[in-house]
């Protein structure tokens, strides 16, 4: 098999329920059954705030903050264009408000010193991205002040534990072929991000489990919030 982008392996994701459901969502949830535990609050107030979602996917979550938050502007970021793709035909409308951007994470934030209140990723591009790379050019691309939020995996599904080094484990996906592949995803314990969001210049860290899942994949989210010191706070 040929070597495969990390992008076209988010070819099926999400289609169904994009045939189905094309509203805004009602609500927004970190967790990785999205019907538990906090909401956007976590994240400040909004208001006129400029907000970046990392690993949008179809853009469900950034439609909700667009729609029901006020925002100047919601920038969701994805490099998948099948997604890109989608969020475009559920949410354009939502322009200018909403914006979809096709880019690899690490670029765009590169590419937006000093751009944003608050970014955040609902088991998106922190877990698919490696953080050495992502939390520097996060905290470059906040401004004094701003906020990350993000939801990961507290555990493998399944059970296994988290990684207790910055390393990635290979999970297995699918071309839009269907041929069998594999993606990278990070999956850490606490401690692990607390130090690498600590050496990416980020401060007032705080980790926690608000809520488990059950069933045969059994999941549990860790919820990470860190802030870019050094100026008014973004909520």
């Amino acid at each position: 098999m040929g070597r495969v982008t990390t992008e076209d392996l988010w070819y099926h994701y999400g289609r169904t329920r994009a045939a189905r459901d094309r509203s805004v969502p009602a609500c927004f949830h970190w967790t990785w059954s999205q019907d538990g535990g906090p909401g956007p609050e976590i994240l400040g107030n909004l208001t006129g705030r400029v907000v970046g979602d990392l690993g949008s996917g179809t853009a469900r979550h950034a439609a909700h903050l667009a729609t029901h938050h006020s925002p100047a502007r919601v920038v969701a970021v994805d490099a998948s264009p099948a997604q890109q793709a989608m969020a475009l035909d559920l949410f354009r409308h939502l322009t200018p408000r909403l914006r979809i951007v096709p880019s690899d994470a690490v670029a765009h934030l590169r590419s937006a010193t000093g751009t944003y209140d608050v970014l955040y990723s609902v088991f998106g591009a922190a877990d698919f991205t490696d953080p050495r790379e992502l939390l520097p050019a996060a905290f470059a691309a906040l401004r004094p002040g701003g906020r990350l939020v993000f939801s990961t995996l507290a555990h493998y599904l399944g059970g296994a534990p988290a990684q207790h080094d910055a390393v990635h484990a290979d999970i297995p996906a699918k071309t839009p072929d269907g041929e069998a592949a594999t993606m990278r995803r990070w999956v850490l314990q606490e401690h692990v991000w607390t130090k690498l969001l600590g050496e990416a210049g980020f401060t007032e860290i705080g980790t926690g489990i608000p809520f488990v899942d059950g069933g045969s994949r059994a999941a549990s989210t860790l919820l990470v919030k860190a802030i870019r010191d050094g100026g008014t706070r973004t909520g």
